[in-house]
């Protein structure tokens, strides 16, 4: 998709321009595949104001640059970032940006003295801020790792059940994954069992699932590039009445922040609407993360919904919706959904969102 990096390079490079700068060189590897297609992991890119891109890579990935970005002028070193600097003397360059909030102290030091003469500046988070409006290719990748998602938990719910322990159930849930065709898990798969529910991202171990139990799973497929991530509870056996009492506020919960995220709502009002009615439960000390965030190329990308995140939604902007109530040593319920904010090219009625996680938000008794 050539024409589509293309695209997106022009737009960040009237970003660069309008910094007032001559370049700016991007070293966040989610970043350069943004720009270029490149998956890589040793890659980086030097935007001008104007002018070719220059995408730089060392000899394990030049194949694969040549046939990813053939458009670009390619440059093959080991040590980029000093060779983009000493490119940047050699081309007169004023003012050259960087991307500080990825770049090492010790990396910086290196371009620095690659570069004397050049001034260097902070880029900040700019293509992560054009990345968060997703075009057609991108949401049709999430669409399918959440499908993947989806589909890999609803086969896998007739095999659990008590005796299974919660590594188990993981690994199993990540092949089922890659067997319906993800390129990998998008992240450790997290299942958190009986008690160990009141941990946010408790790591798998080898307790084994109890009659009893609320089980909360948090997985995702990566797909194209693009990385699902949904979050089911389910009971082992019949639940219990505070089981099903929390169970419900935090569906209903998540149901207010599906319906505020839409063009134009503020991120921590967003994140208020399924926070206040946990509050009002009486449980906001049970509730301490962030309502949700952007996902695509990175699981946790921008935009973020807290309480203090600024800035508004957008529209064809794939972000997570998830509330949970832990209470320890009892356990926990989680419920998380990918939801794109409604616009043009998204089903459904205008303003409206599109859910890309199917699979039922119902307390199943297994």
């Amino acid at each position: 998709m050539p024409e589509i990096h293309a695209a997106r390079r022009e737009r960040a490079q009237a970003r660069v321009a309008a910094l007032d700068a001559d370049a700016a060189l991007i070293t966040h590897l989610p970043n350069v595949l943004y720009l270029t297609g490149l998956a890589s992991s040793n890659a980086a890119l030097l935007i001008p104001a104007a002018g070719p891109n220059v995408l730089a890579t060392d000899f394990r990935y030049t194949l694969a640059a040549e046939r990813d970005a053939p458009d670009l002028e390619l440059l093959t070193e080991r040590q980029l970032v000093p060779a983009f600097g000493k490119l940047a003397e050699e081309r007169g360059y004023r003012r050259l940006l960087f991307e500080a909030q990825e770049m090492t102290v010790a990396t910086h030091e290196k371009l620095a003295a690659a570069a004397a003469g050049v001034e260097l500046a902070p880029f900040g988070e700019e293509i992560e801020e054009l990345r968060t409006v997703k075009d057609d290719a991108e949401l049709d990748l999430l669409a399918a790792a959440c499908a993947i998602s989806s589909r890999a938990l609803e086969e896998l719910l007739p095999e659990i059940g008590p005796g299974i322990t919660e590594r188990q159930l993981a690994t199993v849930l990540e092949r089922r994954m890659v067997d319906l065709g993800a390129e990998a898990p998008a992240f450790e798969t997290i299942v958190a069992s009986g008690p160990n529910g009141a941990i946010p991202h408790h790591v798998p171990g080898d307790r084994p699932l109890q009659s009893g139990d609320l089980v909360t799973i948090d997985f995702g497929a990566r797909y194209g590039g693009y990385n699902a991530d949904m979050t089911r509870t389910v009971s082992i056996g019949e639940p219990a009445q505070w089981q099903r009492d929390t169970y419900e506020l935090v569906k209903l919960a998540q149901q207010a922040g599906l319906a505020a995220a839409r063009p134009g709502a503020a991120s921590a009002d967003v994140d208020a609407a399924a926070r206040d009615l946990i509050e009002a439960a009486g449980h906001g000390a049970h509730f301490k993360h962030g309502l949700g965030h952007g996902v695509g190329l990175e699981v946790h990308e921008a935009p973020m919904l807290a309480a203090s995140s600024p800035g508004r939604l957008a529209a064809r902007v794939p972000v997570t919706i998830e509330p949970g109530v832990y209470l320890p040593g009892r356990g926990g319920v989680r419920i998380e959904d990918v939801i794109v904010t409604g616009g043009e090219a998204t089903s459904g009625p205008p303003g409206h969102g599109v859910l890309l996680t199917t699979t039922t938000r119902e307390l199943l008794a297994l």
